[in-house]
């Protein structure tokens, strides 16, 4: 459970993320940009990988919200909704998410020199893979642990590159095709509309 001081100072964590990138993320550029008295946030995260720890907990809180009618799909006829729902959840992260995906991108750097972001950071990726693996299950994938792995890549490289890649972000349409190519090819059929 997570305070409302908790989550103003992770909230203001990853706007500075986006805005500023690892370097400007400091406890004193979250007190200032939060309107915090001095020392707020190192009273709450002592140290820098508190606050990083912090940051990717309470992003992955988020992303798993805006992801939510997804991952909770597993409950109902998948194969009907999948594309649309993955693509509208692809273009929510592209377009009001984005700065939650910057500063995601971020810490996933940083979780690659730091073994105990690391860990918070792949428990975040699981809680998105596991659900992945059941839609695919119930939608009839021959290997829905592979072909969750897929679909994740597929989602994540479709953001990655939109965001800092070559720079052109799909359209809802785009997303609904790719898609729809994806599971097409995995399923070994079509997705029905």
């Amino acid at each position: 459970m997570t305070s409302p001081r908790a989550d103003l100072v992770a909230d203001t964590a990853i706007t500075l993320l986006a805005q500023r990138g690892m370097r400007g993320l400091t406890h004193r550029a979250v007190d200032e940009a939060a309107g915090l008295p001095p020392g707020s946030t190192s009273n709450l995260a002592r140290t820098r990988s508190a606050l990083l720890e912090l940051t990717l907990a309470r992003l992955a809180r988020l992303e798993a919200g805006a992801f939510a009618p997804l991952l909770n799909a597993a409950e109902t006829d998948v194969v009907d909704v999948l594309v649309e729902m993955t693509a509208q959840a692809l273009r929510t992260q592209l377009t009001a998410g984005r700065e939650m995906l910057i500063a995601r991108y971020e810490l996933a750097l940083e979780a690659t020199r730091r073994p105990e972001l690391r860990t918070i950071y792949d428990l975040a990726g699981q809680r998105f893979r596991d659900p992945a693996v059941a839609i695919l299950a119930a939608a009839g994938s021959s290997d829905p642990v592979r072909h969750a792995r897929l679909l994740v890549a597929f989602s994540e490289g479709v953001m990655f590159d939109a965001v800092v890649g070559a720079g052109v972000e799909p359209s809802l349409d785009d997303l609904r095709l790719g898609v729809r190519e994806l599971l097409r090819g995995v399923l070994g059929r079509e997705p029905r509309a």
